[in-house]
């Protein structure tokens, strides 16, 4: 099968063939005439298989011709309400289709696919995802798209802001499902969905197909034609599987080695957390690497000059979470390295489907140390093949020299790296009476020295006859002796009030303090003993 085969218009197919693409994919030559068509469709496929151009070239062929879609008629005869899309929507301010993805890569990576499968048809589209200011994406969508592709999260944002009009949607796409699930997009997905008209085409595309997809396409899904490429319990042959049993605290310097030695020349690493991304540049830093880390704490600019730095082969090492990786496009991948080996084992072959693409060779190594056995052994019973296990060309580290640091005391890091002391070492007083409080022996490794107090009595009559108040400075006795009281009713010193003058309200009119020097005590308001 050919493109020229899959009634294409002739500007798509032209732009197809200047990008050299002359044969579809399986998912490609599948998913097409099913889009074309005007049904729903329900798509799973591995990484690298070509999903994005799968839904983005019928979209376009759809969104060019000046005939009304043939979807209406279409999902109407299989029972389906069907809502026609009001005249005004075709050609006017409202866009036409939605594209709903989770991260910022990816949205950029659909984006790029659009624009280049789409050039000279005149349609506009705009990216909507955070980290970035939102004026350029609302200005975009006052002056009319065709096309949003956008993240959950801030489309949301735009529609509370009433600047997203979602009435005129006639595609709907959701790429990467399984990940914008696990990001805990659902709520936000079906909200959006909840403003978008009955009679749209949706197309729902996943690299994994769990119970909680196929509950989503159920409530999404009308009818829809399953495409299933490729299950993910198979890898790609063309990819070398390797794995080392080794100390959690050795995996830096292994990492380091098999940089330095293979070579790596272009290796993504992929971690469990953002911190422990973070931690595997500081220790690639530390032995001369150049590696960068990307992931969700990251801006969107340190994120994009990051990608563009492992693509132009600026540096040899890019360390990603597994959301962040999502939309990571990047030829001539060499090694994958799982250097935390994941727990879910379908995201095991998702990440080492990011090298082999194309009919090249790629490499796949894992890190596997004491407590990752369990997810070894289910990663090997889900693509029912042994991985072959490496010995680690290093010694063995000196486990007191060297302390695992855990994601959680990375947090007690300052700006410059260092660990601050952890909580089991500093005081903690939480109030409570059964608490443990230190005892005074354990004070500088001595009992704690009894404090002489040099303090007057609480009820000691000072040189101005009255008594102080609880909370006083110090009295020292060899102070001077202080100046006559003055006779004023509200001055210092006195003891009683004046006859024939009214004494000041204690709550709404404050006494008249006079200046006094430093180290005697605050003067008295008037009628104070």
């Amino acid at each position: 099968m050919l493109f020229t085969d899959l009634s294409l218009s002739p500007a798509i197919l032209a732009n197809i063939a200047a990008e050299g693409y002359t044969t579809p994919s399986p998912i490609q030559g599948q998913a097409i005439p099913h889009v074309l068509a005007g049904k729903d469709v329900l798509g799973c496929a591995q990484t690298g298989t070509g999903k994005t151009a799968a839904f983005a070239m019928p979209i376009l062929n759809r969104l060019a011709s000046a005939t009304p879609p043939a979807s209406g008629t279409a999902k109407h005869a299989e029972g389906a309400a069907h809502k026609p899309v009001h005249p005004s929507a075709t050609f006017g301010k409202r866009p036409r289709c939605l594209v709903l993805c989770p991260t910022r890569e990816l949205a950029a990576q659909i984006a790029d696919s659009f624009k280049r499968y789409g050039k000279g048809l005149n349609l506009k589209l705009v990216t909507i995802y955070g980290g970035v200011g939102q004026y350029p994406q609302v200005d975009a969508l006052h002056r009319g798209v065709d096309i949003v592709i956008a993240t959950p999260g801030r489309l949301m944002d735009l529609m509370e802001q009433r600047h997203v009009d979602l009435s005129a949607i006639e595609v709907l796409v959701l790429d990467e499902a399984d990940r914008m699930l696990d990001m805990g997009f659902i709520q936000p997905i079906r909200r959006i969905v909840s403003k978008l008209p009955q009679g749209r085409q949706t197309l729902l595309f996943s690299a994994t197909m769990a119970s909680e997809i196929r509950k989503l396409a159920d409530s999404l899904l009308t009818h829809p034609a399953v495409v299933n490429i490729a299950p993910v319990a198979k890898t790609a042959a063309q990819i070398e599987e390797t794995v080392y049993k080794v100390e959690k605290r050795d995996k830096p310097d292994l990492l380091a080695h098999l940089v330095q030695n293979l070579p790596m020349y272009r290796s993504l690493v992929f971690t469990k957390t953002k911190h422990g991304a973070d931690r595997v540049v500081r220790h690639l830093h530390a032995r001369g690497i150049k590696a960068e880390a990307i992931h969700g704490n990251k801006s969107q600019n340190v994120r994009q000059r990051a990608l563009a730095n492992f693509a132009n082969n600026k540096i040899p090492v890019l360390v990603a979470t597994d959301v962040a990786s999502r939309g990571i496009d990047v030829d001539g991948i060499t090694h994958v390295v799982n250097y935390d080996l994941t727990h879910e084992p379908e995201t095991y072959v998702h990440r080492i489907g990011r090298t082999g693409r194309a009919g090249a060779t790629g490499m796949a190594v894992s890190f596997c140390d004491r407590e990752e056995g369990g997810n070894l052994r289910a990663i090997e019973r889900l693509t029912r093949r042994s991985i072959p296990v490496l010995t680690n060309p290093l010694p063995p580290s000196d486990p007191a020299a060297a302390p695992v640091h855990h994601d959680r005391e990375d947090r007690d890091r300052d700006d410059r790296g260092h660990r601050a002391p952890a909580r089991h070492d500093r005081p903690v007083n939480t109030g409570f009476r059964g608490d443990p409080r230190p005892s005074h022996s354990d004070h500088r490794g001595g009992p704690r020295p009894e404090r002489h107090d040099s303090r007057r009595p609480a009820h000691a009559p000072t040189a101005g006859g009255h008594q102080p108040s609880g909370h006083r400075h110090p009295q020292r006795d060899d102070r001077p002796a202080r100046p006559a009281a003055s006779h004023h009713p509200i001055g210092r010193g006195a003891s009683k009030p004046v006859a024939g003058v009214r004494a000041p309200h204690p709550i709404t009119k404050a006494p008249k303090v006079s200046k006094h020097r430093k180290g005697h005590s605050r003067p008295q308001a008037a009628g104070q003993q």
